[in-house]
């Protein structure tokens, strides 16, 4: 099915790109493309995005970072506490994701 998939597109891609009427379609693809990221509920969109992530960064940063250090620590110093080796010997987290809805809301309380 993949092998298929990557035809079809490829073919499509070929047919946009090698012809002059897939290059017209083309032009008014990108025209399209171009106007809809440069309408002003688009960019506001945008802009939301931007400041939900920034905030987020802001605010989980630390709690992040701080995750993120523990667990080199007890990867690289040999403990087992946090870390284990697959039979693969790729490295997993033995307690589930490195940051919960626990660590991602460090001040929220608890029920």
């Amino acid at each position: 099915m993949k092998g298929k998939a990557a035809f079809v597109v490829g073919a499509g891609v070929g047919y946009l790109l090698g012809t002059r009427a897939g290059r017209q379609q083309f032009e008014k693809i990108k025209t399209w493309a171009s106007d809809t990221w440069h309408d002003p509920r688009v960019q506001g969109y945008v802009q939301d995005a931007e400041k939900t992530a920034t905030e987020f960064a802001r605010t989980q940063g630390a709690a992040l970072k701080d995750k993120a250090v523990s667990t080199a620590k007890a990867r690289f110093s040999g403990s087992d506490d946090d870390a284990s080796e697959t039979a693969a010997g790729t490295w997993e987290p033995s307690d589930g994701p490195l940051v919960d809805a626990d660590d991602a809301n460090p001040d929220a309380t608890r029920p």
